[in-house]
């Protein structure tokens, strides 16, 4: 197996504890815009981008018109309403110090807005950690679509089997899969091992990563 040079990083859910806040913020947009969707039924969809999620509940593609205008008013609210309240999960800070300290680069592979990356990344306090990043705006598709984590790939400068990549959604896993990228699961976006099994490893969040560091996919060579 090759060297680990690098981890690609998922935000929402994996270091940010922000999956029923975009859930909560699509369904308060939907009920502004006449639709009625349950927040379970939202919920169980985040970990896609946008594009996948508002035509899968409403119909809309969001492409057209009405679904750029849905959509910036549901980034807006978000921003606005949602995130000032959010922390990151416990020990983020620390395990990406730590892989920082062993050489690894850090690029981040997600499927939020290149307008709510930055903010994500400051409420997650670990902007300054971050080697490269790549979000809905560098893919033609998102996730499980593999095209966010094969754009994370090339920002990274490494092979595939060179790189690990830690998600909390069954859309992290299959994206990675289909990228030829060894996925990292943590339980702490909501999802149950069934969900998660094409993860190489199943953690219960960040924090029990780093105490179970030394045996993970992370220690490898």
């Amino acid at each position: 197996m090759a060297a680990l040079r690098g981890v690609l990083l998922d935000i929402d859910g994996t270091l940010l504890d922000s999956n029923d806040a975009h859930a909560q913020s699509w369904v308060e947009t939907f009920e502004e815009f006449g639709h009625t969707v349950r927040f379970e039924d939202v919920r169980r969809l985040i970990g896609m981008g946008g594009d996948r999620l508002l035509p899968k509940l409403t119909g809309i593609e969001e492409e057209s018109e009405i679904g750029q205008r849905i959509s910036k008013h549901r980034r807006s609210r978000f921003l606005r309403s949602h995130l000032p309240s959010l922390r990151p999960f416990p020990k983020v800070r620390e395990l990406l110090k730590e892989l920082c300290n062993r050489n690894l680069v850090l690029v981040i592979a997600t499927s939020a807005g290149p307008q709510e990356l930055e903010p994500l990344l400051q409420q997650a306090q670990i902007a300054d950690l971050i080697d490269e990043k790549t979000s809905s705006g560098d893919a033609e598709e998102s996730k499980p679509a593999p095209d966010i984590v094969e754009a994370a790939v090339k920002r990274s400068g490494f092979r595939p089997a060179e790189l690990v990549m830690i998600g909390d959604t069954p859309y992290d896993m299959t994206a990675a899969k289909r990228a030829g990228v060894r996925c990292i699961a943590v339980r702490s976006g909501g999802w149950d091992d069934a969900a998660l099994a094409d993860a190489v490893a199943i953690y219960a969040d960040v924090a029990d990563l780093l105490e179970h560091l030394e045996e993970s996919p992370l220690a490898g060579t």
